[in-house]
């Protein structure tokens, strides 16, 4: 096994856990400035879960085991994403297990272990949330799956630390139509997976609009940082995956020491933070869309990485 590559997923996996709340501070603040607003600082939500923890923790009467296990099933298995992914290195050491099926399949049980914990309060709301978050959920995860296997068919594999490698060696593998669509179809889904304008409003409470809040209402306390806590790891591997997906620079090989990880990070880490800025800054001119609209823009997108799959069929180079 090697020793740089489980420097690297620890590393990565520890970036992710204490920087995703700077992540989301620093998104606010664009916002926040972008309106014309001082904005609360970057350390912000930091302090918003230094509160929660010092909170008491209150439980819904008739919930089980399901309500209380969520929020660390949530940040379980985006942990395990973030240490999977090749986020500063392609050598993690559960580079077998970093297939696409498989970091679909651990997004999908966050989602799925939310929309139970929402239905389990027995609310209305949270059972409004679950309902549409499966249905966001039913059009987002067979996108994810069709964007990143068009990137796979030129690379000759799932594996997402093989398409990585292989758009390092050769970056027109992504400078194509199949790719242009590809990133679209997944700049979409990480909008939705992750509750963004428009297709959800992430800063506000209103019944008949939210999404996201509507399952967590119920919670309190240190379950509720956790859930925060969650979230925005998630939008952070999400949007990891997108900046090494199709720009891939700066990455750590299988062979790279400690210097070449710690570069990788600081690369993956600069590329995250303009990512998230250009999504902040494109928040500031679009308004949150009808509900009943979502499934046609995810449709839309469902197409999108369906004609980059047929794009990547008819432009793939044979292998050497």
């Amino acid at each position: 096994m090697n020793p740089g590559g489980i420097l690297g997923a620890a590393a990565q996996t520890a970036a992710v856990g204490l920087g995703a709340p700077g992540l989301v501070g620093g998104m606010r603040q664009v916002r926040a400035r972008m309106e014309g607003r001082a904005g609360p600082g970057v350390a912000q939500p930091y302090r918003d879960l230094r509160k929660l923890l010092g909170k008491q923790s209150i439980t819904p009467e008739g919930t089980t085991v399901v309500f209380a296990a969520a929020p660390a099933v949530i940040a379980a298995a985006t942990l395990v994403i973030a240490a999977t992914i090749p986020l500063a290195t392609t050598a993690s050491p559960l580079d077998g297990a970093a297939d696409l099926l498989a970091v679909v399949g651990l997004l999908l049980i966050g989602t799925v272990s939310l929309v139970l914990a929402g239905l389990d309060t027995g609310t209305p709301f949270g059972g409004m949330g679950a309902s549409r978050e499966t249905t966001i959920a039913a059009l987002v995860e067979p996108t994810v799956l069709l964007a990143v296997f068009a990137l796979s068919i030129p690379a000759g594999s799932s594996n997402l630390a093989v398409i990585v490698a292989d758009t390092l060696r050769r970056p027109s593998d992504v400078l194509s139509p199949a790719g242009a669509l590809a990133f679209a179809a997944i700049v979409v889904v990480i909008i939705a997976e992750t509750g963004r304008l428009p297709v959800d409003n992430p800063a506000t409470h209103l019944e008949l609009t939210m999404v996201h809040e509507a399952m967590v209402l119920e919670y309190s306390g240190p379950k509720l940082a956790v859930i925060e806590w969650g979230a925005a790891m998630r939008l952070t591997v999400l949007l990891g995956l997108l900046v090494n997906l199709f720009a891939p620079w700066g990455v750590a090989g299988r062979h790279a020491g400690l210097v070449g990880v710690a570069a990788g990070l600081a690369a993956v880490a600069v590329k995250v933070a303009v990512a998230a800025a250009a999504l902040a800054a494109g928040e500031v001119y679009l308004a949150k869309i009808r509900l009943f609209r979502v499934p046609e823009l995810l449709a839309g997108s469902f197409l999108l990485g369906l004609l980059a799959v047929t794009a990547s069929y008819f432009l793939a180079s044979p292998q050497a």
